[in-house]
């Protein structure tokens, strides 16, 4: 799976040694690249892998995948380095030099990162990007797939699709996402109603660690392998790829999209979805988006329903018209197509477009780069239409505010809540999404003051003792870990939320496989 490939040799990095000298002469930055000079290879070829401040790539690749925009400004701390790997022998090299020297490494898979842990740091530290890391290998008569960590979810369905139209994968919806962080963090998508999550679909894993060995499953052991599906993979090692179970999908698919404002009914529409985990098949997945829009020259907020029905039309008429009448769906509303055109369409990409548009990183305009804050909550039972009506009423206030809430139920509520890391399971309705988009210093302030309101509005209606959060949707409003060995009891008051009585296990394997807390940021598992 993985390309042996390219390296950097004696005499290009002796080069760099020189370049990374003119940036510090801090003694100890100095012996690091030494170290990886030592380290790394001779005998792979010269391509490029470590870029320094005064490579002339260094910022572009900086920037690549940067999504969240707030992490891209003059002030925003730069890595002493950025290794962009094409061989697995130099991330253990890497690895090695980091802990010696006392130097923090942070693993980029993707950059669909909240909170900027993969590519920012308060101390000296360097990049590892995984994005060279990005081959997909798919056995259909096993119905599995070996998928790289820097592969992102556009490369995993694409090659998919190149050799099966009968198999899927249940991942996220933007293609753009890097499979490695989706994973780790557990991995919600349109057919977790019937496949679980993307964590509860691998079935193996290769992963460097603190000590820079190479694991698989077998010398890794349960624990640890149970850590990295759904635990957060940067606490515990580089992962390095992912074996992944596909799952079967008709050959014809039917979509949606429609669009209801508070005019033509939202908040009753709305408040009915919320009955579909429970009394929809698990075939079927809608999501809703709530924003604020001006129609006609009036302000009202409208409800945007996207779904993905595993079957024909026909069927999914006679879901809906069972389950959930009120959204009033009919013919002319359904699309069918493939698997693998859905995951076009949903993803926001034009009308027409091929499906080598999901080898590209750039996200889709629907999801384009921006800065922006997100915050997240799981909801245990409906909210009353008149609760609702007092919640939209902060949408007239924002254009650039929004909610996202996707549907739980049928496999997930099937699956214990201690199989992997990612505890909300059984009991949970649905999850939400809060976003914010931030355009300037002024608007950033109103828009953060924005959804923190709409965020505790929402706290008699989601869940409580802890009020959970999901970890893909990082928010360090939770708390973070302090300075120096990161406490356990403090890292609780963000820990639980995320993971619930889970939180002291992955502690408990944090302890065993890194004791000395090399691979940490601020939201990292802390050893027990």
């Amino acid at each position: 799976m993985v390309s042996s490939t390219g390296s950097t040799s004696l005499t290009v990095l002796s080069v760099f040694l020189v370049l990374f000298a003119s940036v510090t002469t801090h003694p100890v930055h100095e012996t690091f690249l030494q170290c990886l000079t030592q380290k790394l290879p001779s005998s792979q070829g010269s391509s490029q892998v470590i870029y320094t401040p005064n490579t002339i790539a260094y910022t572009q690749l900086l920037q690549s995948s940067i999504n969240n925009l707030r992490f891209n400004s003059s002030s925003t701390s730069k890595p002493l380095l950025i290794i962009s790997p094409t061989h697995e022998s130099q991330i253990q090299a890497t690895v090695v030099c980091c802990r010696k020297h006392g130097i923090e490494m942070r693993v980029r898979s993707g950059g669909h990162d909240y909170e900027g842990l993969s590519f920012v740091s308060d101390e000296p530290f360097v990049v590892v990007d995984m994005a060279n890391f990005r081959a997909v290998t798919v056995d259909v008569e096993d119905n599995t797939a070996w998928v790289q960590t820097g592969a992102t979810l556009g490369d995993l369905y694409y090659g998919i699709s190149q050799k099966s139209g009968i198999h899927a994968f249940p991942g996220g919806l933007c293609p753009t996402v890097g499979i490695g962080g989706l994973i780790a963090g557990g991995g919600i998508g349109t057919m977790m109603r019937k496949f679980g999550l993307a964590a509860d679909n691998v079935i193996d894993a290769r992963l460097v660690d603190a000590n820079g060995r190479i694991l698989d499953r077998k010398s890794m052991g349960e624990d640890l392998f149970w850590a990295i599906r759904g635990g957060g993979g940067a606490s515990f090692g580089v992962i390095l790829t992912w074996k992944i179970r596909l799952v079967p999908v008709p050959p014809t698919v039917t979509v949606f999209n429609i669009n209801r404002t508070l005019e033509e009914g939202a908040t009753r529409i709305v408040n009915r979805w919320q009955y579909l985990p429970e009394k929809c098949h698990e075939n079927l997945f809608i999501r809703v988006l709530l924003q604020g829009a001006n129609v006609g020259g009036n302000r009202t907020v409208r409800a945007i329903f996207d779904s993905l029905f595993l079957g024909p039309a026909d069927e999914l008429l006679k879901v809906t018209g069972e389950c959930f009448p009120d959204l009033g769906l009919n013919e002319k509303d359904c699309r069918e197509m493939s698997w693998i055109d859905s995951i076009i369409f949903i993803a926001g990409y034009p009308s027409g477009s091929p499906k080598e548009a999901l080898l590209s990183r750039e996200p889709p305009p629907a999801t384009a780069k921006g800065s922006f804050k997100a915050k997240s909550d799981f909801v245990k039972k409906p909210i009353s239409e008149s609760s609702l009506k007092m919640l939209l009423k902060l949408f007239h206030e924002e254009n650039s505010g929004a909610m996202l809430w996707e549907p739980l139920g049928g496999k997930m509520s099937k699956i214990s809540e201690h199989e992997i890391p990612f505890p909300h399971r059984k009991g949970n309705w649905y999850n939400v999404q809060y976003v914010i988009r931030l355009q300037d210093p002024e608007s950033t302030k109103k828009g953060l003051d924005w959804i923190n309101r709409l965020y505790d509005q929402m706290t008699p209606h989601v869940s409580k003792h802890p009020r959970t959060a999901y970890l893909n949707y990082r928010d360090l409003d939770l708390g973070v870990n302090g300075k120096g060995k990161p406490s356990y009891i403090k890292s609780s008051s963000w820990g639980f939320k995320y993971f619930k009585g889970n939180f002291r296990r992955l502690a408990l394997v944090k302890g065993h496989v890194d004791k000395q807390n090399f691979f940490r940021n601020e939201q990292s598992i802390p050893p027990l």
